[in-house]
């Protein structure tokens, strides 16, 4: 067990440098050794501007280095699954950024190549570790709600279609709103709820403003011409234990405000995300609690906090990797049935 982990991150955009290289810097037991992006003056910039003492425009330069002893993956979604399968070959730990992959065939392959490789894999999935998240699943798990039998997901913006990177390229990133901002709720609502297991999905994706000139962007104006992702979706998930789930992601619609919600239903009490409440009847009286002086966490730096501590002490990984695939396939399973019209079985 190493006293000091080593990190390499592959991808030096914005994620990386907003997030991973600052809080692995602020990690006493770690040190940032080498970045690589394919745009070598990305990579450069970076190393200048955090004091990494290596860069590379092929991240297959840095895996071959031996001091290393995990690996951020930073990049757009396309990259994941080739860039985490050399990087575990290479027997390195992985953080790969959300989602865990393009498509669940990609997320099963990295899976199964940590398991074969005996390396530690785990997904970027930050807001499991938000205070509210945390203090809501003991209060699951305590049976406060009873038997939680339906919840709604919704991770919706007004105007947010984003107007850099390759968000809005299919080919890049697999889809719009539903794999970029719904993973996060989803993911969120299903940790809460114990992960139970998903049998079959029905969905819908609409694209009724990406390709318009006419819309505002407050996320800065994308390429309309090159738009080819959903800017809406909405999906109904069953679940083996007799549970169902509702879940709506937004670029764009017309809606009043952004929001970034759950609330579970149980048969002894609910709850709400945002804002934090519980909601119970007790001695045929309806009760709202709202908990208070909750500690201030920040969701990513608890992650990989987290993360570097589970390599330092060959821990549990913060996020299972079979937990991440387990939401790809929801995602999939919503794409495809957009496509054939028809509810999709998952096994």
């Amino acid at each position: 067990m190493p006293d000091l982990v080593r990190v390499g991150v592959i991808g030096a955009g914005g994620i990386a440098r907003a997030v991973h290289i600052p809080i692995y810097q602020k990690q006493p037991d770690c040190q940032v050794v080498a970045v690589a992006d394919v745009v070598a003056d990305s990579a450069r910039s970076a190393a200048e501007q955090f004091g990494i003492a290596h860069w590379y425009a092929n991240f297959r330069e840095l895996l071959q280095r031996d001091d290393l002893d995990a690996v951020s993956i930073c990049t757009p979604n396309f990259m994941h699954c080739e860039a985490t399968v050399a990087a575990l070959e290479a027997g390195k730990h992985v953080l790969c950024e959300k989602p865990l992959a393009m498509n669940a065939i990609e997320g099963r392959l990295m899976l199964d190549t940590a398991v074969r490789t005996g390396r530690k894999l785990t997904c970027g999935l930050n807001h499991r570790f938000r205070a509210e998240a945390q203090l809501l699943r003991k209060f699951v798990a305590d049976g406060f709600l009873g038997e939680v039998y339906y919840a709604r997901a919704q991770a919706l913006r007004r105007r947010g279609i984003p107007g850099w990177g390759v968000f809005t390229h299919k080919d890049k990133q697999g889809g719009g709103p539903l794999i970029d901002i719904g993973v996060h709720i989803l993911d969120l609502a299903l940790h809460i709820m114990g992960h139970p297991q998903p049998v079959a999905v029905s969905g819908q994706c609409y694209a009724r403003f990406g390709h318009r000139r006419d819309v505002v962007g407050l996320m800065g104006q994308w390429e309309v011409d090159r738009f080819s992702v959903e800017d809406w979706a909405t999906g109904f998930i069953r679940f083996a234990n007799g549970a169902t789930m509702t879940l709506e992601a937004s670029f764009c619609g017309n809606i009043a405000a952004d929001i970034f919600d759950f609330a579970l239903m149980g048969d002894r009490g609910g709850c709400q995300l945002d804002p934090f409440r519980l909601f119970r009847e007790e001695h045929m009286t309806l009760l709202e609690v709202t908990p208070r002086d909750l500690p201030k966490v920040n969701s990513h730096e608890e992650e990989i906090r987290r993360w570097v501590e589970c390599i330092r002490t060959d821990g549990p990984v913060p996020v299972p990797a079979e937990e991440a695939l387990n939401v790809t396939k929801i995602l999939d399973a919503i794409y495809a049935s957009s496509e054939s019209g028809r509810e999709v079985a998952i096994s």
